[in-house]
């Protein structure tokens, strides 16, 4: 990697450094371990804050697992409409489908 990097111009190496996207390029297995301690790490921190929160207070969003290149993040769902959320009500309380 350091060859390829040498072998920039000032122009390229710069240009890199203002656009480029690390989190797209492939990480070694050091780099995915790295990922997974950072990951377990917060995972205890919020799990610490959760057992020592004030029953009133306001929970913390559960922590995003770092982002690894060629995996895409988790899209929100959206909320369901009124219709589907009746039709599945009739289904569920033993209405034919």
């Amino acid at each position: 990697m350091t060859a390829l990097r040498n072998e920039l111009t000032d122009e390229e190496y710069e240009e890199q450094a203002r656009n480029g996207r690390p989190e797209e390029g492939s990480w070694s297995m050091t780099d995915q371990l790295l990922a997974g301690a950072i990951d377990a790490l917060r995972e205890i921190q919020y799990t610490l804050v959760l057992a020592n929160l004030d029953k009133k207070a306001r929970k913390p969003r559960r922590p995003e697992p770092l982002p690894r290149p060629g995996v895409a993040r988790k899209r929100k769902r959206e909320p369901m409409s009124e219709a589907a959320a009746e039709k599945l009500f009739t289904l569920i309380n033993g209405g034919a489908a």
